[in-house]
């Protein structure tokens, strides 16, 4: 038997390292019923990770699935934002009750729970990854066939946290073009091999941007590291979105179910199916 370097991401043996990192799961709320989660990270901020979370979330819900963000990112909470939702979470004593948007996504997030949604959250490591783990166990999740997860960048507190905590189907990774970003990729890409959580995709956003007037595809960050990075990890599901001002207008003015999701079409057809 070949000696163990406690690196689950490429071995399949059942081992005390492997059983260790799923022992910290949690049960989700008794009344909550979620089918398939999936995380949404980045290694770094900026990339637009939770535009794709909002996006990816507004495509499901258009395939007839049920689904719900939850927002992990507590010190930059978003979501509530990009649906434009201002009301605060309610709750009884079957635990706190997630609102719902236009359409019916169910959100929670920190900014539902605070008196002013502007207020900086100054909490310690130990606080946040309290905090995520109660939106997973104190918050009333109806019927959901997908849970989006926003992660914060990085592989920190909460990112551990909820690879160790939450039962993940998997993540998707969202990046952009720059070689420093892909070697942060690949940092987080093998921190979730490690708690042997498989990435179901890679999105590369930001990747090029469309000339409005010779409707030329050009690649301002420079050469794309987005199939050797997918290739070296095997994962199955690429897709590189161009920089679309129109998607962030809709996102930064709470309409992000009005946007336009048809560029992910495919990428979505291998991460939620049809």
């Amino acid at each position: 038997m070949a000696e163990c370097n406690h690196d689950c991401s490429n071995c399949s043996a059942k081992c005390n390292s492997r059983e260790q990192a799923s022992s910290f799961a949690i049960p989700m709320n008794e009344h909550s019923n979620i089918k398939k989660v999936i995380g949404v990270v980045s290694g770094k901020g900026g990339v637009g990770k939770s535009m794709v979370t909002s996006l990816l979330a507004v495509e499901a819900q258009r395939r007839g699935f049920k689904v719900g963000i939850l927002d992990a990112d507590i010190t930059g909470p978003s979501i509530p934002k990009s649906f434009g939702i201002t009301e605060r979470a309610t709750g009884s004593d079957l635990g706190i009750f997630p609102v719902l948007t236009k359409t019916g996504i169910e959100i929670m997030s920190v900014n539902l729970l605070l008196e002013d949604a502007g207020a900086p959250v100054v909490w310690r490591g130990p606080v946040i990854a309290g905090t995520v783990k109660q939106f997973w166990t104190d918050v009333v999740w109806n019927e959901l066939d997908y849970l989006f997860i926003d992660m914060p960048p990085g592989t920190g507190d909460v990112p551990l946290t909820v690879f160790q905590s939450i039962p993940l189907d998997g993540i998707v990774v969202v990046t952009s073009p720059q070689d420093l970003v892909s070697m942060i990729v690949e940092k987080a890409v093998r921190m979730a091999g490690l708690m042997n959580i498989p990435v179901l995709g890679i999105v590369e956003n930001f990747s090029y941007f469309i000339c409005p007037d010779c409707n030329k595809k050009h690649y301002i960050y420079g050469e794309s590291k987005l199939n050797e990075i997918a290739a070296k990890f095997e994962i199955p599901a690429t897709i590189q979105t161009p920089v679309n001002p129109k998607l962030a207008a809709a996102c930064d003015a709470g309409m992000a179910e009005l946007a336009d999701t048809e560029m992910l079409s495919e990428f979505a057809d291998a991460i939620i199916g049809k």
